[in-house]
């Protein structure tokens, strides 16, 4: 760690600190020396004129009996007004019991004592829990080291073999004998018959069924490699989760390649995106993961499996990516990603009130994710262009009014999203 960054920094503002209640415990007792003197004068006079005040409120007591013996007053009038002599007796009596006291010197000095020790049981935490010996890491070289790391990891084969290897790897339940037989059998005829694309096809569904995931893998390579460039996002995605359940869950090169052929084909693949963010995450760059796995959420139905972990694991990668305002989206503002072009166009086909009720639901999802987790550029802009075909002018001007603020500090994003306004036909400068 650098001497210069961060000793010297942090001597200057331990030092500072100490120095300031330092001064606060030697302050005080300077103060309360040279007041010694006068306040024993003060005590004197203010005992006397507490005695003075008992006495006026004794004679008051007195003055009261001796009006109501004479008639003066009423016996009413005199228990009211023995009350308020009370009330003022005890109020005088609850505020010398709440005067400030004086610290005693002893506390003062063993608390002037205390200052180092709890500076230097500081110290010693750090040096216990802390990472003095670590060297700086600025960011790009964290990436850097992160890049190497994801190069240099095992191989598909290596990540099988250490999982095999793994004493807590859960054993697979005892597959039927006879659908073994069968399987078995299936084995052998694809050694001799390498060009059946539906032998392929069923040999790597049921050795993912028996939880033989390598097997599978190899099956559903030769199903790409049949298909060519007919292969499918589906068919790309079976063999990523064959060969990353067959390393334990570990993400290869060459899952991750078949990953990449899935997002190529469908960009929203749902479940390519969290195993690609579970790479990232294993490869050092959870906040890569955070990117992906934010938005992955908000697209996602409740009901998937990956969304119990995304749930789990999304404020803590939120906190390494510095988005430390973020907070999970609710459950029911999930699955909500706004109308896409080829929404509005089936909308309307619809009958009017039909194609309001399709619109307004979509884009209150929309509108709703934005205020509680926020979004891209072109999702506000989405929105801005929805609440105007639906004759919301008032309530587009607004989101325009809050996007503006969102995006202050970012002009290409600003420009993009005065532009979709002013498409939508909203005029000027929102206020």
């Amino acid at each position: 760690m650098g001497f210069w960054t961060f000793w010297v920094p942090a001597t200057l503002i331990t030092l500072m600190v100490a120095g300031v209640i330092a001064l606060g415990f030697l302050r005080g007792a300077r103060l309360r020396s040279e007041a010694g003197a006068q306040g024993s004068a003060q005590n004197q006079a203010q005992d006397s004129g507490e005695k003075r005040e008992l006495r006026i409120y004794a004679d008051q007591l007195r003055e009261i009996e001796n009006d109501l013996k004479r008639g003066l007053v009423s016996a009413e009038e005199a228990e009211r007004l023995r009350t308020e002599i009370a009330r003022r007796l005890l109020d005088a009596d609850r505020a010398e019991r709440n005067a400030p006291q004086d610290t005693p010197r002893a506390m003062r000095l063993a608390g002037l004592a205390l200052l180092p020790v709890a500076v230097a049981l500081a110290l010693a935490t750090y040096f216990w829990a802390g990472a003095p010996h670590l060297p700086d890491q600025p960011l790009a070289q964290r990436h850097a080291e992160a890049a190497q790391m994801r190069a240099d990891r095992p191989s598909q084969a290596e990540m099988e073999d250490a999982w095999a290897s793994n004493p807590n790897r859960p054993s697979p339940p005892d597959p039927d004998p006879e659908l073994m037989a069968l399987i078995e059998r299936l084995r052998e005829a694809m050694e001799t018959r390498p060009q059946d694309l539906q032998g392929h096809q069923l040999l790597a569904r049921n050795e993912a069924q028996i939880g033989n995931h390598a097997g599978a893998a190899r099956a559903q390579a030769r199903v790409i490699e049949l298909k060519g460039d007919q292969a499918s996002a589906t068919d790309y995605l079976l063999l990523a989760e064959a060969l990353i359940f067959a390393a334990g869950g570990e993400v290869s090169a060459g899952a991750e390649q078949a990953l990449d052929a899935v997002l190529r084909r469908d960009p929203d693949n749902q479940p390519a995106r969290y195993y690609t963010g579970l790479m990232f995450t294993q490869t050092g760059r959870p906040d890569l993961t955070f990117r992906l796995w934010r938005q992955l959420l908000i697209d996602s139905d409740p009901r998937a499996p990956w969304v119990p972990h995304l749930r789990e694991t999304l404020e803590t990668l939120a906190q390494i990516a510095g988005e430390h305002r973020y907070r999970l989206p609710p459950v029911e503002a999930m699955g909500a990603r706004g109308p896409s072009a080829e929404d509005m166009a089936a909308a309307m086909e619809l009958d009017a009130e039909s194609r309001a009720a399709m619109i307004g639901g979509m884009v209150e999802g929309l509108s709703a994710r934005l205020a509680s987790q926020g979004g891209t550029a072109q999702e506000w802009a989405q929105l801005i262009g929805a609440l105007t075909v639906l004759g919301q002018t008032e309530r587009a001007r607004a989101i325009w009014d809050e996007a503006r603020t969102v995006f202050a500090d970012r002009a290409q994003d600003m420009a993009l999203i005065d532009r979709a306004a002013r498409e939508a036909g909203l005029q000027g400068q929102p206020d």
